[in-house]
């Protein structure tokens, strides 16, 4: 990785992080990571060191702390940075909103001012399918209205429209310096087909996906179903999940299109175009591992709605990337992780 072309990844050693970083090497970059580590692990480092046969770069500090950040951008010139640091749980944005607001949105400034201050234009900002609200219609297209439902999804689209008014400044005056792609995930699951690195919440999972793995692996007794008298398929919400390794194979397609383009700011939907309801994701688990999830058919919960996915056409057509592994093989994958890392990192 000598002669390649470093990239920081903020939030690096996280689920989509860590992932983020094994192709980014695989794809001839030299990834380095800076994190926190207050939502994640350093063992994820290791085991991605394991995988492409030498270790990334590990900076620990907060993205919010400028005079941390100066320091990194000194000890590396950066050709392109991917922000995926940031707090990310919906439940606990309304609980601890500024806390959510100045770090995600407060991070998101001093990470700019810092790539302005060093020279750096080209971003890749990690948002989420959250900007889009309580879409009208199915599938959702970039060129939906965008809005938010609770903090966590209004700070991803606060920073949004920051990275675009940046944008708009720069082009204003000519300087043509920022280059910037968000990206909006819709439900990222599934891990490295190696079982080495994989999502390993700190606390009970936010997320459908490593609650079913945790109660399949006998962590958890079992899975809560919110709602069966939605009008789609078996009643059960029904979202557009992605498998991780199709995710950061998206950011490396918009990585490669920034680095040919001089300046701008484009948004793309990463999703699969097709949505699996909550009662076929635990039959899929069940298939995966043999046995049956036990789940219980809940009350609606306040603010969910029936079902998400994504139109996924323009990263097709802007970037050539579409997302390729079924759901057979996300669920296997995350399966996998799960048998083999029953407690996760270990910590």
């Amino acid at each position: 990785m000598v002669d390649s072309l470093k990239i920081l990844i903020t939030g690096g050693a996280g689920y989509i992080g860590s992932h983020a970083c094994v192709v980014a090497a695989e794809a001839g970059y030299e990834p380095v990571v800076l994190d926190s580590l207050i939502n994640s692990n350093p063992i994820a480092i290791q085991r991605v060191g394991d995988i492409i046969g030498e270790k990334p770069v590990l900076e620990v500090g907060d993205v919010n702390d400028r005079a941390f950040l100066d320091q990194v951008f000194k000890r590396h010139q950066f050709a392109a940075v991917i922000h995926m640091a940031g707090l990310k749980a919906v439940g606990e944005s309304t609980e601890q909103a500024l806390r959510y607001y100045s770090n995600n949105v407060g991070g998101a400034m001093a990470l700019c001012e810092a790539m302005a201050a060093h020279g750096v234009g080209n971003l890749i900002f990690s948002s989420s399918a959250t900007v889009y609200g309580d879409a009208a219609e199915m599938p959702v297209s970039e060129a939906a209205p965008r809005s938010a439902t609770n903090p966590y999804g209004m700070s991803k689209l606060m920073v949004e429209h920051i990275l675009e008014d940046q944008v708009k400044a720069d082009q204003h005056t000519q300087q043509h310096f920022w280059n910037i792609a968000c990206l909006r995930y819709f439900n990222p699951v599934g891990a490295h087909p190696s079982g080495k690195i994989g999502e390993d919440p700190r606390n009970i999972p936010n997320n459908l996906a490593p609650y079913i793995a945790q109660v399949a692996v006998g962590k958890r007794e079992q899975v809560s179903v919110f709602g069966d008298t939605y009008t789609t398929i078996d009643g059960t919400g029904v979202r557009d999940y992605i498998h991780v390794m199709d995710l950061v194979d998206g950011h490396i397609a918009a990585l490669n299109y920034l680095l040919k383009r001089e300046s701008g700011f484009s948004a793309w939907n990463l999703g699969t175009g097709k949505g699996y309801s909550v009662l076929q994701m635990i039959a899929a688990f069940e298939a995966a591992c043999g046995k049956p999830i036990p789940h219980q058919i809940m009350d609606k919960r306040s603010g969910d709605i029936a079902e998400c996915w994504a139109d996924a056409s323009k990263a097709l057509s802007d970037l050539g990337w579409r997302a390729t592994r079924d759901l057979e093989e996300m669920v296997a994958d995350a399966w996998r992780w799960q048998e083999n890392n029953p407690d996760g990192f270990g910590q």
